[in-house]
């Protein structure tokens, strides 16, 4: 089984990096990098899960009504990307439930921060999916968090996909970097060991950052960005295809793991 993943914000990284950086900006990025990441989908014909950002929901109502109407599931993934807040639990929710008029079952933090499991089960989430399990300095230091699906009172965590020996995490940056015969071996070992496959990509990775230096990006955030990860993207699937895995929802996920919590 194949989770695959898409954290849907507006494009705020070059503030990371010192750029006076609008949510205007980052909106026309992010809808433009979407727009790509659907047309890969439907083109292999699966289905993926979005983490929408209340801005971005806001923003760009007809590109959440395109997710929709191609098939696939939107979550919740705060408000503002760059500024969380203790309350976008709820807020996120209730402002992408009232622009897609569906109920929403999951949440995943801006840059997998930690979160308050209460307020998610308070909100009402049915599954949250805001850990890396991975070893990053000045990132992600969770070696002893558990690898693979586990229960925290009635919430389903589905952390990212590591690989079961070193916990090398196979993420977006992983596809961006490593040689593509390098990552797919990786991602079929982990499969092997895990019986299924939890990643994560982002719309402006498949914007040409490369076109714009003013953006200030790293080269290991811009290299192979654009139409080349749309290509990585669609090579990553195909071989999946080919090898008969199927792609589910986060929600048919939790629906097939734990019936108790049927969505």
């Amino acid at each position: 089984m194949i989770l695959l993943s898409f954290d849907t914000e507006e494009f705020d990284v070059p503030r990371e990096h010192g750029v006076d950086f609008s949510l205007e900006d980052g909106m026309r990025v992010s809808v433009e990098g979407t727009n790509r990441i659907l047309d890969v989908l439907k083109q292999n014909g699966v289905h993926a899960t979005f983490f929408c950002t209340g801005n971005f929901a806001e923003h760009a109502p007809e590109v959440m009504r395109r997710i929709m109407d191609e098939g696939h599931e939107v979550a919740c993934h705060g408000v503002d990307h760059w500024q969380p807040k203790e309350t976008d639990f709820a807020v996120s929710k209730q402002i992408v439930e009232r622009v897609t008029g569906r109920q929403v079952f999951g949440y995943r933090q801006p840059r997998m921060f930690p979160v308050s499991d209460e307020e998610i089960a308070r909100a009402g989430y049915r599954y949250n999916s805001s850990l890396n399990p991975a070893f990053i300095p000045g990132r992600y230091m969770h070696l002893t968090a558990p690898r693979t699906w586990f229960m925290k009172g009635d919430v389903m965590q589905i952390p990212a996909s590591v690989t079961p020996w070193v916990r090398f995490p196979l993420f977006w940056l992983a596809l961006h970097n490593l040689p593509e015969n390098i990552y797919h071996w990786l991602v079929r070992r982990t499969l092997k060991h895990d019986g299924y496959f939890v990643t994560y990509f982002h719309p402006w990775e498949f914007y040409d950052l490369k076109q714009h230096p003013e953006f200030k990006m790293p080269f290991i955030i811009k290299n192979h960005s654009g139409h080349e990860m749309m290509q990585r993207l669609d090579c990553l699937i195909s071989m999946l295809k080919a090898r008969n895995h199927e792609f589910i929802t986060f929600s048919e996920f939790v629906n097939r793991h734990h019936p108790s919590s049927t969505i």
